[in-house]
């Protein structure tokens, strides 16, 4: 029996319903810690008992444990989604003290955000929905903070790629993510058929995504490009109450054609 781990979302609602507050609408977002130079050895955890993002090993001075820190600086896709979430986790520190910064586009402003964490504060890196620098944004300021000298952390809660993966039944060995596809028809028709020669090649699954608003298109390709044979799994709205994870071969997909419109999908392939 296949046996999966309840995810972050799921141990969050849980203890929102205890304490009879209402449920995030969005599913809780992963945090990388960025550390600082002058708290290097702090060993941070996004966790929910006890608050969630707080150390379970501080740096201790003369003998006396300081106890845990929670993080108060964070770095965010979406500043007022990012304070939403951390008031519905409980974050132990009054919102109001927290600093929450939008990712920037320019490597120099990117720069400045770590000014803070240069002077000694950590600060945790929110995604909007996804992992942090996974097909999400974050890579420029993780690449940054690697040349500064800085440590990095990764403290992933659900991913919906290895999510997907794991439900899938499609190789688990080797496999590669290919963020999106080209969005012009002739062009993905181009890609898929690529993708597919690669998985029969290499016996691999190939891993993909799209814009929700463009999945049924991207479902009618692949069933228009692909071989019969082909096992396409579509794993959609995962951690949500209308997960769907469904894998057939493609000329089983040709009589069920799901409706996946503005619905979170992801596409795994592997060709016989």
């Amino acid at each position: 029996m296949l046996s999966i781990n309840p995810s972050l979302k799921q141990i969050v609602q849980h203890q929102l319903e205890e304490r009879g507050a209402r449920s995030p609408e969005k599913p809780p977002r992963p945090v990388t810690t960025v550390k600082s130079k002058a708290l290097h050895d702090l060993q941070f955890r996004a966790t929910v008992e006890g608050h969630s993002f707080i150390s379970d090993e501080r740096e201790s001075s003369g003998g006396c444990d300081a106890g845990p820190a929670p993080l108060r600086y964070f770095l965010a896709e979406e500043p007022k989604s990012a304070r939403a979430f951390l008031k519905a986790i409980g974050h132990p520190e009054p919102l109001a003290s927290l600093r929450i910064e939008r990712l920037r586009d320019h490597a120099k402003d990117t720069e400045s955000l770590l000014a803070p964490v240069r002077d000694g504060m950590d600060a945790g890196l929110l995604s909007e929905a996804g992992c942090p620098a996974v097909a999400d944004p974050g890579a420029d300021l993780v690449r940054l903070a690697h040349a500064a000298g800085l440590r990095v952390v990764p403290l992933a809660g659900p991913s919906s790629l290895l999510l997907a993966l794991m439900a899938s039944g499609l190789e688990g060995q080797r496999f590669a993510f290919h963020g999106y596809l080209p969005v012009k028809d002739a062009e993905r028709a181009r890609a898929i058929r690529d993708l597919e020669q690669r998985s029969r090649a290499a016996r691999e699954t190939q891993i993909f995504i799209e814009t929700p608003y463009r999945n049924d298109a991207m479902m009618r390709a692949l069933l228009s490009v692909c071989r019969p044979d082909t096992r396409l799994c579509v794993a959609t709205d995962l951690t949500l109450q209308s997960e769907t994870v469904t894998t057939r071969r493609i000329d089983a997909w040709r009589d069920a054609v799901p409706d996946l419109n503005r619905r979170p999908s992801v596409f795994l392939v592997l060709a016989g």
